[in-house]
């Protein structure tokens, strides 16, 4: 090989290097800026096709997409003094590119570093304004607007970030007052449980009260009438006999011999002692009546 083929080829090495320096290309997901020996001399470099001075200047490619910032459960304390255990995350994206490279030196590792210790902040210090209930239910959209406002306003001026939201994934308690949550709250539903029954007993033992009094009531309404029916009974029964007796005494006083003795002698094992001139057995002796 020559030695005008040898330069030829150095030269048009030399020029595919040369050229392959001077562009750069930005995707429509990316921001861009050129940095000439470490300082900004163009910044928010538009997508497309685009030219630097090669070895002079270099060129800085970041995300423009819309990221999202997922920071470890932290415990706070709300304004009654109640530990809380948040769990949120921040959704941000590149806005300024200068200052973010100003500030990161272009590492989003710093970025989102920084910026959780300011989320972290941001929410120690609106958790402690707010009660228990504000946080987890009564303000809990509020909380999250105004801690996107502060987060964004700071984030914006130090570090070139736009922060468009902030949400709370889970808010609990911590595991050692969940235990004592837990055995108050049982405690409370035993309590109640003893009430209900107790409650319960007092109603129950009225009603057998009234059950016992209606018992006696019925039972004694009931012997009334029993009485006054068995009494109505012994009327109308000693009423027949003397109307019987005054048709035929004799007959009468016999037929009533005849009872006695057939009640008196219906077993075989009875015994009566009587005198042998006794007026019961009258009947038997066909003695006549003096």
């Amino acid at each position: 090989m020559s030695n005008k083929s040898i330069l030829g080829l150095i030269v048009a090495l030399v020029v595919i290097v040369v050229g392959w320096n001077s562009f750069f290309i930005v995707s429509e997901t990316q921001r861009g800026l050129v940095l000439q020996f470490g300082k900004v001399v163009r910044d928010d470099v538009p997508s497309g096709l685009h030219f630097k001075l090669p070895f002079v200047q270099e060129a800085k490619l970041f995300d423009a997409r819309l990221l999202t910032l997922d920071t470890a459960t932290q415990r706070y304390l709300t304004l009654e003094k109640k530990a809380l255990m948040v769990d949120s995350f921040a959704k941000w994206r590149i806005f300024n590119v200068q200052r973010y490279y100003t500030a990161t030196s272009g590492m989003r590792s710093i970025a989102e570093e920084r910026l959780s210790r300011q989320l972290e902040s941001g929410l120690r210090n609106e958790v402690a304004r707010r009660t228990l209930h504000e946080v987890v239910a009564g303000e809990r959209d509020q909380l999250m607007a105004d801690i996107t406002a502060d987060l964004n306003r700071v984030a914006s001026r130090e570090m070139g970030i736009e922060v468009l939201d902030v949400r709370v994934k889970a808010i609990d308690l911590p595991r050692e007052v969940n235990r004592s949550v837990f055995e108050r709250m049982s405690s409370e539903r035993e309590r109640e449980a003893r009430e209900h029954r107790a409650k319960g007993r007092e109603l129950a033992e009225g009603i057998r009260a009234d059950a016992d009094r209606q018992q006696r009531v019925i039972l004694a309404e009931a012997f009334r009438e029993a009485e006054e029916i068995r009494g109505q009974g012994d009327a109308e029964a000693a009423s027949i006999y003397a109307a019987a007796y005054n048709k035929d005494p004799e007959f009468y006083s016999f037929y009533r011999s005849l009872q006695a003795y057939r009640e008196s002698f219906s077993s075989k094992s009875d015994v009566l002692v009587l005198d042998p001139d006794s007026e019961f057995f009258r009947f038997f002796q066909g003695a006549q009546r003096p």
